[in-house]
């Protein structure tokens, strides 16, 4: 690493993503200083020269040409505790590890974070996919975002009502490149046991009932033994963990389109409609488990829908996959899936 943090000049983001796919920077910056992080985006942004902030790289897939400019790892560290009446706010930096501030929470017996455990990625991407798992989403406890303002250069906090949280999406989505998350705020309960458990699953693996309270600690544990089943926690040794998590959102349907599936669709109440399973959909349109295999990418052998590089899959390997499943669903039961990650120099 230089003087000035830069890591490498002209190496490949691959090793930044969980996809483990994507062709080289300009150059890439590790970034751990909050002050220093909105000072480089802020002079990029004068000069126009174009910029990409990268946390955990677990949302993310980059185009195998790369990207022609400067990457900005988001490194910047920092989480402290504010109580208040009957609830307390646990403080994160963007650049936090996400699955260390849930064990953080729970360890401190704070609940309303303990279904999110096992989700790779930094604190500040939370907020701008809105991470929900298990009937929890951060847009439920966030109380506010802090964050640069790359069309004005200013700094300011926005609060719940401000952020636009909705099924996967929220403002900072909508907008992408505007907003630089800094640091983000998470108003959680008091108490050992955690919100009511609201999947099924879940509840099952607890041995309790579907709005009982468990707890947290056990919460924890069963959500990260649920999401290993899945190939959801990231393990080097495992290929069904080269992914960017679930690949496409479960769709939200008008009501016809949900009454024209097959009986045994899942289906459960969303605003705006019905939301279907999107894995029910890739699986029924004949997209199995393990689908592609031997590679070099194919759905997990654990979750379909996940999609993996096997070990030597390009960018365009997997979006290839992700065409033809995208396309075999749309063709089969008329739905086009929506893909959750962000696509930096590719699309699908």
């Amino acid at each position: 690493m230089t003087e000035d943090g830069t890591v490498r000049t002209a190496d490949t983001l691959a090793g930044l993503t969980t996809l483990r796919v994507g062709g080289p920077a300009a150059d890439l910056v590790e970034v751990h200083d909050e002050r220093d992080l909105v000072e480089r985006v802020r002079a990029a942004d004068a000069a126009g020269d174009p910029l990409l902030l990268v946390g955990g790289g677990s949302n993310v897939v980059v185009g195998d040409a790369g990207f022609p400019g400067t990457v900005l790892i988001v490194r910047t560290s920092g989480v402290h505790r504010a109580d208040g009446c009957g609830a307390s706010q646990i403080i994160a930096a963007a650049g936090e590890d996400w699955d260390g501030l849930v064990a953080t929470a729970v360890a401190a017996d704070l609940a309303g974070l303990e279904c999110l455990a096992g989700i790779p990625g930094r604190v500040g991407a939370t907020p701008v996919q809105n991470v929900g798992a298990y009937g929890q989403e951060v847009g439920n406890v966030i109380s506010r975002v802090r964050l640069l303002d790359r069309a004005t250069g200013e700094v300011k906090e926005l609060l719940p009502g401000q952020c636009g949280f909705g099924y996967r999406d929220s403002v900072f989505k909508r907008r992408p490149g505007r907003y630089v998350v800094l640091e983000v705020a998470f108003r959680l309960e008091r108490a050992d046991a955690s919100q009511p458990i609201r999947y099924p699953e879940l509840a099952r693996r607890l041995g309790v009932g579907v709005g009982d309270r468990a707890p947290l600690a056990d919460v924890r544990e069963a959500v990260l033994q649920l999401r290993r089943g899945k190939g959801m926690v990231l393990d080097a040794a495992d290929h069904d963990t080269w992914s960017a998590g679930s690949f496409f959102t479960n769709p939200i349907v008008p009501e016809s389109t949900a009454a024209s599936l097959p009986q045994d669709a899942p289906r459960f109440p969303s605003a705006g409609g019905v939301k279907v399973s999107a894995a029910w959909l890739i699986d029924s349109a004949g997209f199995a488990r393990g689908y592609g295999l031997p590679g070099p990418a194919a759905l997990s052998t654990k979750h379909t829908l996940a999609l993996t590089n096997r070990g030597a899959a390009t960018t365009e390997d997997l979006l290839a996959l992700a065409r033809e499943v995208r396309d075999g669903v749309a063709d089969r039961f008329g739905i086009v899936l929506v893909p959750e990650p962000v696509f930096v120099n590719c699309e699908l």
